[in-house]
């Protein structure tokens, strides 16, 4: 199965990283997202990293001209009929990405892949809103993408072995490592990574410790890049609730319980770096 068109679907931080490393790689794009605003807030950012890679040497002016060349912008998923793997990216919503994929299965080639870069959301599930479960597939990127190597590669109870393998070798040509997964909550990355994140929450709440101490704990004690309480700020402390429930009742192991002091920052509108309030103040 030869992947040469993508649609990448949503147009925020996860979305326009998946479509920049796409282009890069030589896909031809199509950046779907609501309306035009959006779609152009995308390629705003995409442009802007690419500028960055000509300042430092890492790319030519020509280089960064070819890849631009590369994206067609989109406000309708009808596009879909011309592309050969949709990559959704739309908020971590059951609902919401449920009716993306009814809606592309009226529209796509009957080749064509529909995946999805659901970071928690069982892939299974997602896949019963088409008529074609066996060409659904979970393409987990991590952030940021132009950046990190790694693709959780979730395997729906339908999904063949062909698509597993195109997508495996599309993911290898992104210049990404592929990692097939399991179709349980959170997969491994965020089953492993959220619980951590909540008990340094539940640390802070307990009065443990301050968050600074925190950080600064599994910073130089666990030799990890960041501290937890700083990467659910860049995460999102939203995101990271939505994640901590879905594993909650996806196991209905009270281990997975979030945190009070994460569903009060939540409420308050203390979201993280986006919102320029988490756990740290951000200007």
């Amino acid at each position: 199965m030869k992947i040469s068109t993508v649609m990448v679907i949503g147009a925020g931080q996860m979305g326009s990283g998946i479509a920049q490393v796409c282009a890069q790689s030589g896909y031809k794009v199509y950046l779907n997202d609501l309306n035009e605003e959006f779609v152009q807030k995308g390629l705003s950012v995409i442009s802007k990293n690419l500028s960055r890679q000509v300042e430092k040497g890492r790319m030519s002016e020509e280089e960064k001209r070819n890849i631009l060349s590369n994206f067609i912008p989109s406000t309708n998923l009808k596009d879909a009929e011309k592309v050969d793997i949709v990559i959704e990216a739309a908020i971590e919503n059951m609902e919401v990405k449920s009716k993306i994929f009814n809606q592309l299965d009226q529209y796509v080639p009957e080749h064509a892949i529909l995946a999805s870069n659901t970071s928690s959301l069982p892939i299974t599930e997602i896949a019963a809103a088409t008529k074609c479960p066996e060409k659904v597939i979970g393409m987990h990127f991590m952030n940021p993408v132009p950046v990190m190597k790694l693709v959780e590669i979730i395997r729906g109870l339908a999904t063949s072995d062909e698509v597993y393998e195109a997508v495996e070798d599309m993911t290898k040509s992104l210049n990404k490592i592929p990692v097939e997964v399991n179709d349980f909550p959170g997969f491994v990355s965020n089953r492993i990574l959220m619980p951590m994140i909540n008990e340094a929450i539940f640390t802070l709440y307990e009065g443990v410790a301050t968050k600074e101490a925190i950080d600064e704990v599994m910073k130089l004690g666990m030799n990890h890049p960041m501290g937890p309480l700083t990467l659910a700020d860049f995460i999102g402390l939203d995101t990271c609730l939505y994640i901590m429930e879905t594993l909650h009742e996806g196991f209905g192991d009270d281990k997975y319980r979030p945190c009070p002091l994460l569903r009060k920052y939540v409420k308050a509108g203390w979201l993280g770096k986006k919102s320029g309030r988490g756990f740290y103040v951000y200007n």
